[in-house]
């Protein structure tokens, strides 16, 4: 067995946890490794850490079902070894799912973060019109919208405001009449990331109508790396993340 493995650890996180941030979701991993003695890389030098790298960092308030983590360790015995000592380490609101050996040169968690799946729906007393109407407008609402060739939108950051397309980075969208609620595939890469708060601030823009703050319940369903070779957008070109390696027992 090699003494240098990678594993892509799955994981959810809902309930109360899911108002703790990204760093904070980070050093509660930090902790968890150690307490359930797994033995864990470090890097060199006069602060050494541990070697892990997380998918898209999730937004405070959002729930996941899919969220990522690559490790290094020295030895492991098995998948189910792994996934059994970190949730007896963890909390009931992060559990661990799943963990697969990555294979020789596989892109870590951050970098090869393609696209994200979401459920969205809508607090109560705060659905937007449309979104109470009869099923068949929403339907034809959400096919108009995506056949635009461009949908401008307007990004706020520290760094001031810029116009971009949000387009391109929608690749599913649709309305789940039996949940009351929005599926969406979206661009997650580094670079060209969309939120569903985006998408449906330009939707309702069309009418002018604009989203009650708080009104959005978002969960991240899954996210999703490119195949490799397939780079047009399509959804047949991505990839669970938690399809990339396999389980292990040595």
């Amino acid at each position: 067995m090699s003494d240098h493995l990678k594993l892509r650890i799955k994981f959810q996180k809902t309930g109360a946890i899911r108002y703790i941030g990204h760093l904070d979701v980070m050093r509660f991993f930090q902790k968890c490794l150690r307490r359930a003695e797994i033995d864990v890389c470090y890097t060199t030098g006069f602060s050494p850490h541990q070697i892990l790298t997380f998918a898209a960092p999730l937004s405070v308030g959002l729930e996941s079902y899919g969220e990522y983590m690559d490790v290094e360790v020295h030895s492991a015995t098995s998948s189910a070894e792994v996934v059994q000592r970190l949730n007896a380490a963890s909390v009931p609101e992060i559990r661990i799912v799943s963990a697969k050996l990555l294979p020789e040169g596989a892109e870590n968690a951050m970098a090869s973060v393609a696209a994200a799946r979401y459920f969205v729906t809508f607090a109560d007393g705060r659905t937007p019109a449309i979104f109470r109407e009869e099923n068949g407008r929403i339907r034809e609402a959400l096919l108009a919208f995506l056949a635009k060739e461009a949908i401008p939108y307007v990004k706020e950051s520290k760094k001031g405001t810029r116009e971009v397309d949000l387009r391109a980075g929608i690749f599913e969208l649709s309305w789940n009449e039996e949940k009351k609620g929005l599926e969406m595939l979206l661009d997650a890469s580094s670079g060209d990331n969309v939120k569903p708060s985006q998408v449906l601030d330009a939707f309702l823009a069309q009418w002018d109508e604009k989203l009650i703050d708080n009104s959005l319940c978002i969960t991240r369903l899954d996210i999703y790396t490119r195949k490799q070779g397939l780079e047009d957008g399509t959804p047949g070109s991505f990839l669970s993340m938690n399809e990339v390696g396999k389980e292990f027992s040595f």
